[in-house]
C-alpha cells in the first residue's frame, strides 16, 4: 500500500506542477508532451487557482522523502 501511496503522490505532484505552469504561463506541459494544444487562454481567477494547486504540489514534494514516524506505544 505504501508503494501505491508514493505513486499517487508523484502523480499529484506532476499534475500540480503542470497546473502551476498553466497558472503562471498558460502553458500545459502534459498536453505539449502527449499531443494537443499547449497554450491556453484562461481567466485570471482560474490562473490563480491553478498556481495555488501547483504551489501546493511543490510543498508536498518533501513528504515523499520523509521517514515514517515510529508508531506510539500504548500504555
Amino acid at each position: 500500500m505504501e508503494m501505491l501511496t508514493r505513486v499517487a503522490m508523484v502523480l499529484v505532484i506532476i499534475g500540480a506542477l503542470n497546473w502551476l505552469l498553466v497558472g503562471l504561463f498558460s502553458y500545459d506541459l502534459v498536453a505539449a508532451l502527449l499531443g494537443g494544444s499547449s497554450m491556453r487562454e484562461s481567466s485570471l481567477l482560474s490562473r490563480i487557482i491553478y498556481s495555488l494547486v501547483g504551489l501546493s504540489g511543490i510543498v508536498l514534494i518533501p513528504t515523499l522523502f520523509r521517514d515514517k514516524a515510529p508508531a506510539e506505544e500504548k500504555h
